[in-house]
């Protein structure tokens, strides 16, 4: 069943840092959201990849983090905050295979280094403002072409 496309949709969605057990239930909500709105399949995708790297960054890396999302005829906006870190160095972060993540989220399959460049490749519009010591905010935006 399809929900008539809304005026403007907003929720949001908190993640715990390091809570690997319920690592990518926010992105797979989201993407069912999408689904009922009846977004485009492809948007869908895009979406729900880059949503995942961004919700497994604050996993891997942070206390705690947000995800915000927006949708309307034309765009759906995701906006993750979260408090951790930051990022040193934003353009090495942005390399694909480039990872901070520990040896051990590693050995659990995590942290591949391809979360920031899998963004980049899947968002429409992409920006990253990241304090060292004090947290990241990525906003992302994917056009739906409605």
């Amino acid at each position: 069943m399809t929900i008539e496309p809304l005026e403007q949709l907003v929720q949001s969605f908190e993640i715990a840092g390091q809570d690997f057990s319920r690592a990518g239930e926010v992105s797979s909500k989201i993407r069912r959201i999408l689904q009922q709105i009846g977004a485009p399949v492809e948007t869908i995708r895009r979406t729900s990849v880059a949503t995942y790297e961004a919700e497994m960054n604050v996993v891997i890396h942070a206390q705690s983090g947000r995800i915000d999302l927006s949708a309307d005829r034309c765009a759906i906006q995701i906006t993750v905050s979260d408090v951790g870190p930051g990022i040193v160095d934003l353009d090495l972060a942005m390399q694909p295979g480039y990872s901070t993540a520990s040896e051990e989220v590693r050995e659990m399959g995590f942290g591949a280094g391809m979360g920031l460049s899998n963004m980049a490749r899947c968002a429409d519009d992409l920006s990253i403002d990241s304090v060292v010591g004090q947290g990241t905010t990525v906003k992302m935006q994917f056009r739906t072409n409605g």
